[in-house]
């Protein structure tokens, strides 16, 4: 009998491979596709807000100290600039993820403080009860281990980047502390990182622009407010001096944003070619002017009754809120007025500085009764918030 023999079948590459996922398992995917994408658009959602109050808060707290203020002032100018270059005012979010991490490292600190703050308060109220005792003692030990496990937690949470998560867990620190002194190069990698974040801040830059854009716009405004000022002793002084503000007020936040856009200190005193842009854009430079110095009223009504020096931030805090947007808007319409080659027909800007007119004047008259409501007096005539700075400078 003849021996048959079997021949096996080779197995084919498609034989090795794994089964198409079914119908159940795709829908798995795409679930677990769409949660992650959901979850870093609530992530950065959630970081860009976080950073935007934190931005305002910080603003508000620059714009209360002395010679800072003229950061928080270069702020708003390159924010206006940054919309007049390209006319879209999301550009005029200047910094926001830069300000969450700062905001992450303050907020982070002051809740790694609290559990010393608890440890203090209890070590002094043993000292109290039963001074010089056990009880005491021990809280005093106990104060101290509190004391060094905050400062490492807090020096190298600021090391691995400052995030919140590092300040809010802090179990993987000792291990990463670990690793980075065995490997070496940690003070040197946080240092470095240190100092390339302070120099991303750009804070010479701002500082320049807001200290020369405040000189420039202060000169425009000391004439006219000196004059108003004398009304006291000479009346018609205070009336030629209302004109020339009222003249000189529609301009100015125009030229601020013309030198932020150019760097030039003579853009700011270059009143015809402001003139020749409104000519291109009047009713966008009516609307932004007319926000902008709306806008500066509130603050004026803050300054009726004197603020503590401790709380000298709220005023900053509704100057931030109100005057930042409009800053953008100011922006906004130099560069619709950019866009433009043609000036518009004369019907048109003739309505345009129409409206200006009513505004301008209701803001002068502002200023003026201001003299005689504001803690400040003759002083809150040099204090323009629609122009300069939030709070008075040569007071603090």
């Amino acid at each position: 009998m003849q021996n048959l023999t079997v021949l096996e079948r080779t197995p084919d590459v498609a034989d090795t491979l794994p089964d198409p996922p079914g119908p159940t398992s795709r829908r798995a995917v795409l679930l677990g596709s769409c949660c992650r994408k959901l979850g870093r658009r609530v992530g950065s959602g959630a970081e860009r807000l976080f950073g935007l109050a934190s931005l305002v808060l910080g603003l508000s707290i620059l714009a209360a100290l002395p010679l800072a203020q003229f950061l928080s002032l270069g702020f708003f100018l390159e924010s206006s600039a940054r919309v007049a270059r390209t006319g879209r005012l999301r550009d005029g979010l200047i910094g926001v993820r830069r300000a969450a991490r700062v905001g992450g490292v303050a907020l982070g600190i002051m809740l790694s403080l609290i559990p010393l703050w608890l440890a203090s308060s209890y070590a002094q109220t043993a000292e109290l009860i039963d001074p010089g005792g056990g009880v005491a003692k021990r809280w005093r030990v106990g104060l101290a281990i509190v004391t060094a496990l905050t400062f490492v937690q807090i020096t190298s949470a600021c090391a691995r980047g400052g995030r919140l998560r590092h300040f809010l867990w802090p179990v993987g620190m000792p291990f990463w502390l670990v690793r980075g002194l065995r490997s070496g190069g940690l003070y040197a990698a946080a240092r470095d990182g240190f100092w390339e974040f302070v120099a991303a801040l750009r804070l010479p830059y701002y500082f320049r622009l807001g200290l020369v854009g405040f000189l420039g716009t202060l000169a425009w405004i000391v004439v006219p407010a000196s004059l108003i000022a004398a009304s006291g002793r000479y009346p018609p002084l205070g009336f030629l001096g209302a004109l020339i503000l009222a003249f000189v007020a529609p301009s100015l936040p125009f030229l601020q944003v013309r030198y932020a856009v150019e760097g030039r200190v003579s853009a700011l005193f270059s009143l015809r070619s402001i003139r020749e842009r409104f000519r291109r854009a009047p009713w966008a430079f009516a609307f932004a002017l007319m926000v902008l110095l709306l806008a500066a009223v509130p603050l004026y009504l803050l300054k009726i009754e004197m603020i503590p020096r401790e709380a000298a931030w709220l005023p900053s805090l509704v100057f931030v809120i109100f005057l930042a947007p409009a800053h953008v808007l100011v922006g906004w319409a130099y560069a619709r007025s950019w866009r433009r080659y043609r000036p518009r027909h004369w019907s048109v800007r003739a309505l345009g500085r129409i409206a200006i007119i009513p505004v301008s004047l209701f803001y002068v008259l502002v200023v003026v009764l201001a003299q005689y409501t504001s803690w400040g007096g003759i002083w809150s005539l040099f204090e323009q918030h629609a122009f300069l700075l939030p709070v008075p400078f040569l007071n603090m």
